[in-house]
């Protein structure tokens, strides 16, 4: 069972107003590079609500899921034709970047196996912890953004590449991070081109993400209570098409621009709680 913040029987009663926002803000902050699990702790702050627990957090993740899958459609076909091919012996374009997204992904496994059998997470869920990582991170981002080069696409990725890039993304599992930005801000380091660096940010994030949700599947089967089910498919379809817009939105973006504003907003944010923690608070 995944450690969740409420019992079961509050999520079945939660009004359908919190689902909402909760789906939109996990919709439209998920791939973004200002993080999204920051948002969802910090909703029921602003709002007063108390926090929905880690349950309808990945109820709404699923959404996001399928929104990634269905923007990067061809890139997961090749992956999933690539495999194929790998074990015939052929080692194709989308063998490789099915390699580099495993490679990847193996820290974030290791590094949450590690986190959620101890029960660390919790403990991160803070409004201040949120605010260091948000502020400190975000200028990592806005460093790499200046200094980094703009000349490598993703075929230029070498394995060593995708295994730092996975490293980094070990350190998202700390609220305030976004697994977005650390992983964006890992590949600018690597010289790849700002739209490339969140390609296959995004790409990463399937596996992640997918994981979780199977975890999360267990919990809503095991709990039989169909408000509960209908609630976070409610929570799954509005993140979709928030994630689908946010995503769409994004790359236009950064094929012309910088990640500038996200930056400016990630201080702004993190200044925010920091006066909220230690004046208002």
């Amino acid at each position: 069972m995944l450690g969740v913040g409420l019992p079961l029987w509050y999520l079945a009663a939660m009004p359908l107003l919190h689902i909402v926002v909760l789906a939109i803000v996990q919709g439209i902050t998920e791939f973004l590079p200002i993080s999204s699990s920051a948002h969802l702790v910090l909703v029921p702050v602003v709002f007063g609500w108390p926090d929905q627990g880690l349950l309808l957090d990945i109820a709404v993740h699923i959404g996001t899921l399928l929104a990634v899958m269905v923007y990067f459609w061809r890139d997961l076909f090749a992956m999933v034709a690539g495999v194929y091919d790998l074990a015939r012996g052929n080692t194709t374009a989308g063998a490789r970047l099915a390699i580099k997204v495993a490679v990847a992904t193996v820290p974030l496994v290791l590094a949450g196996f590690v986190l959620y059998s101890t029960h660390l997470t919790e403990h991160l869920r803070s409004i201040e912890v949120i605010a260091w990582a948000t502020i400190g991170f975000g200028l990592v981002l806005w460093i790499a953004d200046r200094l980094g080069m703009t000349m490598r696409r993703l075929e230029h990725l070498g394995y060593g590449g995708a295994l730092f890039i996975g490293l980094s993304q070990a350190l998202a599992l700390i609220p305030g991070t976004s697994r977005s930005g650390i992983t964006m801000t890992a590949a600018r380091i690597l010289g790849m081109e700002r739209s490339e660096a969140a390609r296959f940010s995004m790409l990463l994030s399937m596996p992640a993400i997918a994981a979780a949700g199977m975890l999360a599947t267990l919990d809503l089967v095991e709990a039989g209570n169909a408000t509960l089910q209908a609630d976070a498919l409610i929570a799954a379809g509005i993140a979709f098409a928030t994630a689908l817009l946010a995503i769409t939105l994004m790359m236009a973006w950064l094929r012309r621009a910088s990640f500038g504003p996200f930056v400016l907003y990630r201080l702004l944010l993190g200044g925010a709680l920091l006066a909220y923690v230690h004046w208002w608070a």
